[in-house]
């Protein structure tokens, strides 16, 4: 994959404290298109990824489909940079990233018990790196969707890591890291909006944003299902519990109505959508039976909610545990392309970077027992 060049990102944030330097906010060209992606976030170790009904390899796949459809080229793709240690340490613990040290650890935040009996260094550069490559592509996507009007990372959305704590195969936060660094680094972004659309409540940037008034949180999820976080669910400003079975036309109209009535509620200067597939129907894990129509039409209600108001949205794709929900992901980004909203055309009009920086300096804020990501 050619990869796009970039210059490192040093600079003071708004407390005038120096940030570290990073890779991770580097420019990138605009012959580029705001899809971030690399070939090391797919988990292939010898088939022990086989042992956790995750498709570990549905990323690449989802790249495959958008380039025999010729949306995407080696030369447009935007290549993920691998979080570092001075990164991470933004969100977590150095006590938690130690603990990552620990296979044991390791083997039960993935839910793939045999990694306990592997050296650590192993565990690191065939399971860690690959979720630390994600990260660092979400932080990078929060950027470019402020810069672009729109993003998506083809992998991330760990949902279930906080900063002191990972699970259900998230081992670092990179929800809660891409609002913190764009909290941190740009100019004019102080409030953030969570949309959470995975079939599970996502209780670790919940725990994260506790607190924090800056950051929205609207989840949608499967009452029944894990990880049934009551202290995380005080986080959520808008809890939308769903019951087993739920089908397309309750789900999209609860989205849409809340949805809207998120953004009509607190407007973000950027949205982090969590577009988890695992609500299709048929999913081991999810316990919902929405349509692979319906989860297109999904995507196109939340971007189009975002087009509507000029607010940058960056989207990661989360859980999903069939082998045909990168097939539905791929079409879910190409019917966005289809409907102008995102592509090169999209960057031209309403959302063009220039009109959303605008819209950011005049208007203010308004008013099995396995687990999953």
């Amino acid at each position: 994959m050619q990869q796009c060049p970039r210059n490192m990102s040093h600079k003071e944030d708004s407390e005038g404290k120096s940030s570290h330097p990073t890779g991770l906010y580097a420019s990138i060209p605009r012959t580029c298109l705001p899809i971030v992606y690399h070939p090391d976030y797919n988990i292939t170790f010898m088939g022990l990824e086989k042992l956790h009904p995750f498709d570990s390899g549905k990323w690449g796949k989802v790249i495959r489909f958008l380039k025999e459809e010729q949306f995407l080229t080696d030369g447009n793709i935007v290549e993920a940079l691998e979080a570092t240690e001075e990164d991470l340490l933004v969100v977590h613990t150095k006590c938690y990233l130690n603990r990552l040290k620990w296979s044991l650890v390791v083997a039960t935040i993935t839910e793939i018990p045999p990694l306990m009996c592997l050296p650590n260094f192993l565990v690191q550069r065939r399971v860690l790196r690959p979720l630390r490559t994600q990260t660092g592509g979400t932080i990078m996507a929060g950027k470019l969707a402020v810069d672009r009007g729109w993003a998506i990372n083809v992998g991330g959305g760990f949902h279930h890591c906080s900063s002191e704590k990972g699970g259900g195969f998230c081992a670092y936060a990179d929800i809660t890291l891409a609002i913190k660094f764009l909290f941190e680094r740009v100019e004019g972004i102080s409030r953030a909006t969570i949309i959470d659309l995975d079939a599970h409540q996502g209780n670790g940037h919940e725990r994260d944003f506790m607190d924090d008034s800056r950051v929205f949180i609207m989840d949608v999820y499967n009452r029944y299902i894990y990880p049934g976080d009551g202290f995380a669910k005080k986080a959520i400003k808008r809890k939308v519990e769903l019951d087993w079975g739920t089908e397309d036309s309750e789900y999209l109209r609860k989205v849409e109505l809340h949805s809207e009535g998120a953004l009509n509620e607190v407007r973000p200067d950027i949205i982090i959508y969590n577009a988890g597939t695992d609500i299709l129907d048929g999913d081991p894990l999810g316990g919902l039976s929405i349509s692979p129509q319906g989860i297109v039409k999904r995507d196109e209600i939340v971007f189009r909610a975002a087009r509507r108001r000029g607010i940058p949205i960056l989207m990661v794709t989360s859980g999903g545990y069939q082998k045909k929900t990168a097939r539905i992901i791929a079409d879910s980004i190409l019917n966005l392309h289809q409907q102008g909203l995102i592509g090169a055309e999209a960057l031209e009009g309403e959302g063009s970077s220039l009109q959303v920086t605008s819209m950011l300096s005049h208007s203010r804020h308004a008013g099995s027992t396995f687990n999953a990501v």
